[in-house]
């Protein structure tokens, strides 16, 4: 364990079951998205958590918090922002006696570059000198109120998929999806270049192939961006607005589709079919089929009216 990791480890030790990781590890991944839900007695040195050279995003629920110095930002709740955090340490705080609830998505500098490093004259300037300047300098932007889809993105942290290998992919959308509004300059699409929407139908339908090539184990994010080549981000990006639904949201219909299919030839009973499209959980399965199909699976073989929405 690195030395950064250890001291991130005691100070949330301070709120006990109050910090959650849900996704990654920032010295080992490059990437880290934790869930916080904790009250203190006395101000919490939030400033003591956070990753040199690293960009962090905060979705705060609950809670007053406040990031550098001498002048702060507010973090108040329903609000949401990011900081740079630079070689030095970077003051920040959370009241005391609040109920404080809040998302964080934390990246290293290096793994952004990485990531970014095809579509970086797409992020919004200040993004880009945080990532791409040669200092690795301290930048507190303001905080801006959470959107109606951060909000719901937020709320469905808490029940990702049974699969590993589907947790990853979901994961990293969801982090897209929290933080795509920080990023990205927006592009009118009456002047987007028609070269430029080409391109990005051609990696989309390339993503959509691979997707459907393997529904028990679909490649992460990442990977699937090396495949189309672009950054995940971006990917994320374009497939959303291609398809109308995110990469996870598309691979979950992919999914139910495939398993109707195995249920209709009569070979396969719903166990079966729920192993074979990489569901190990039958509860999940059947509700993740009933919101896709309009029926259970266990009725869909005899359910003749059932058509499927493609």
């Amino acid at each position: 364990m690195s030395s950064q990791c250890a001291a991130e480890q005691d100070a949330w030790r301070e709120v006990k079951d109050g910090w959650r990781p849900l996704y990654g590890d920032v010295d080992s991944m490059g990437v880290a998205v934790e869930w916080h839900d904790f009250r203190t007695a006395r101000n919490f040195n939030w400033g003591r958590t956070f990753h040199p050279r690293s960009l962090e995003f905060c979705l705060n629920l609950q809670g007053h918090g406040e990031v550098g110095g001498p002048r702060k930002t507010d973090y108040a709740p329903g609000n949401s922002g990011y900081y740079a955090i630079g070689d030095e340490p970077l003051p920040a705080s959370r009241r005391a006696h609040d109920h404080h609830q809040f998302v964080t998505l934390e990246f290293s500098r290096k793994h952004l570059q990485k990531q970014f490093v095809q579509n970086e004259a797409d992020l919004v300037p200040q993004i880009r000198r945080v990532i791409f300047g040669d200092k690795d300098e301290a930048v507190v932007a303001p905080t801006q109120p959470m959107s109606i889809q951060q909000r719901a993105v937020v709320s469905s942290l808490g029940e990702p998929p049974v699969s590993k290998a589907a947790q990853i992919l979901w994961y990293q959308s969801k982090a897209f999806e929290l933080m795509a509004h920080f990023l990205f300059e927006p592009k009118d699409p009456e002047f987007f270049c028609m070269r430029q929407k080409r391109v990005a139908r051609e990696r989309v339908e390339r993503a959509k192939e691979l997707l459907s090539r393997s529904l028990a184990n679909p490649l992460t994010l990442e990977a699937l961006g090396q495949e189309v080549g672009c950054s995940p981000f971006y990917l994320s990006r374009i497939f959303s607005r291609e398809m109308g639904l995110t990469i996870p949201q598309y691979l979950r219909k992919l999914r139910m589709e495939r398993a109707a299919e195995l249920l209709r030839t009569g070979r396969y009973n719903v166990t079966e079919a729920a192993t074979e499209v990489g569901y190990s959980s039958l509860s999940h399965f059947s509700k993740a089929f009933c919101e896709t199909i309009g029926c259970c699976p266990v009725l869909y073989p005899a359910a003749k009216n059932v058509i499927l929405d493609r």
